[in-house]
């Protein structure tokens, strides 16, 4: 279900509500209960005859609200929950972060339409996007190719355009996935044109050998736990009307293992 469409609504009805009882339904009131005072009527009838209706007052009191998160998570920041382990091992599930909105222009929302450009996603970033074969899901991976790029995937490692993105292996690393699945692989640092992460790599090498384009105003995306990740090497690239924003910050972690807040998480910047 779309959040920012729901919020729309809400929005389009709580101010045709408050805007309707502004013109046309308050001075109604006003003229009635005048109509009552002249005749004499009771205090009670003319105290009810002004009285706003619950509608009105839950429409007065929300539309500001609606407005102001609506204008934030459209233009601004927008927090999405972290689903899965596919941005192992820097991003885990149960992990709540915040999404810059502005950092690949302004959109308008609902349709998600470009409307002013201010920069374009870089290689490297950790970018959330709405997933090309269901776009009422949202997905977040890492960009490794640019539009007109070169990628080459072999021996799971990464080459742009030719140039081959430098890995340092970094001991063993083991989860557990599904209850008590336990997962073993290899945490990898990685720089992707220049931008240091960590990745996991399976056991092995091998996998064969991917080579791939990016069409223009495409994007190529990968997870960092590359062999667990469904991304651009098995659904194709993310067109750049999917584009959603660049994520930045870990505001809020809970612990799926263990339960209870990963405290030492929150407020973690997103590399």
């Amino acid at each position: 279900m779309d959040f920012a469409l729901i919020m729309f609504v809400a929005l389009v009805a709580t101010g045709i509500i408050w805007a309707a009882d502004h013109f046309i339904w308050a001075p109604l009131r006003g003229r009635t209960a005048e109509a009552l005072q002249k005749s004499g009527g009771p205090e009670a009838a003319i105290e009810k005859a002004r009285r706003e209706p619950v509608l009105v007052e839950y429409a007065r009191a929300f539309f500001p609200v609606i407005l102001i998160v609506f204008l934030l998570r459209s233009f601004l920041v927008e927090p999405f929950r972290i689903p899965s382990g596919s941005m192992m091992p820097g991003l885990l599930a149960g992990d709540f972060i915040l999404v810059n909105k502005y950092n690949y222009g302004l959109r308008l929302p609902v349709i998600n339409k470009k409307v002013v450009s201010l920069g374009e996603p870089k290689h490297g970033d950790v970018m959330v996007f709405r997933y090309p074969g269901d776009p009422s899901v949202n997905y977040i991976k890492r960009v490794i190719g640019l539009p007109g790029d070169r990628i080459m995937y072999r021996d799971k490692q990464i080459y742009i355009n030719g140039t081959l993105m430098p890995q340092t292996a970094d001991g063993d690393y083991t989860y557990t996935e599904s209850g008590d699945h336990v997962i073993f692989a290899r945490r990898v640092h990685e720089q992707i044109d220049g931008v240091k992460h960590d990745i996991l790599l399976g056991e092995g090498q091998g996998g064969g050998v991917l080579e791939f384009t990016v069409p223009e105003g495409q994007y190529f995306v990968m997870g960092d736990n590359r062999d667990r990740s469904n991304d651009s090497r098995y659904w194709g690239t993310v067109p750049e009307a999917n584009v959603i924003g660049r994520a930045f910050l870990i505001w809020f972690s809970w612990d799926m293992t263990n339960g209870g807040v990963a405290w030492r998480r929150i407020g973690t910047t997103i590399h």
